[in-house]
């Protein structure tokens, strides 16, 4: 959970500094930074580190996806801050996520050390199988709304960012945490995925340059295979 709040955050200073040196305006800016922090960890994330490196990483890679989404709605209600009717429909958003009372009931099921019921697990399990499916079928039905960008140089910059410089910066710091094996996997890839598909949602609902955040979730995403495959190879 630390090594995913920290590759976000380094990627975060990346952004801003690469906005502030492009002269962008504010709103920019934070869209810009968004692109940068936040990726595709969910439906696109998790298949791939299930397919690549199995059930073990899936794991590791499950904890930093959750610690991700929660980041992302945070980070949203910061962005959000300047209008105070916004601000709190982000605070609003971010009680109403599924994944912070899972969390919490697992941390519960833990502490107690009781074994979960089989009535309970079974069906569980089941919704656990459909779930990497579904995400990759939402995912493709999110990318058919996208267009080409007004700023097609600001999206490659965002999108080289995002797919080439991403990976150094999570191996590093996941040499620096002193992580390795299986996590190393899951967080490296993870890290590395292309944009986060619900930042265009943060962009719509602050306005925040929703048209450039939309094209560089769909050019991060058909660009992504050529950054994944060698730096799978790598990690494996």
């Amino acid at each position: 959970m630390l090594l995913a709040v920290a590759i976000m955050g380094a990627m975060g200073l990346v952004g801003y500094l690469a906005g502030k040196g492009l002269g962008l305006d504010s709103k920019s800016l934070r869209a810009f930074m968004m692109v940068v922090m936040f990726s595709n960890g969910g439906n696109y994330g998790l298949p791939v580190v299930r397919f690549a490196f199995g059930p073990e990483a899936l794991a590791y890679a499950t904890i930093f996806f959750l610690t991700g989404s929660v980041t992302t709605y945070v980070t949203g209600a910061f962005f959000a801050g300047s209008h105070r009717s916004k601000l709190a429909g982000a605070l609003d958003k971010i009680w109403r996520m599924p994944s912070l009372y899972g969390v919490a009931l697992a941390m519960v099921v833990l502490a107690l050390g009781q074994p979960v019921p089989e009535a309970v697990m079974r069906p569980v399990g089941l919704l656990s199988d459909a779930a990497l499916p579904v995400m990759i079928l939402v995912l493709g039905m999110q990318l058919e709304r996208a267009a080409w960008p007004a700023r097609p140089g600001l999206v490659m910059l965002a999108v080289g960012i995002s797919l080439m410089l991403a990976p150094f910066v999570a191996l590093g710091l996941a040499s620096v945490f002193g992580i390795t094996g299986a996590a190393r996997q899951a967080a490296v890839i993870l890290s590395s995925m292309p944009v986060a598909v619900v930042t265009t949602i943060l962009a719509l609902e602050f306005e925040l340059s929703p048209d450039f955040v939309t094209s560089a979730v769909f050019v991060s995403t058909v660009a992504s295979p050529l950054t994944l495959a060698p730096l799978i190879a790598y990690l494996s």
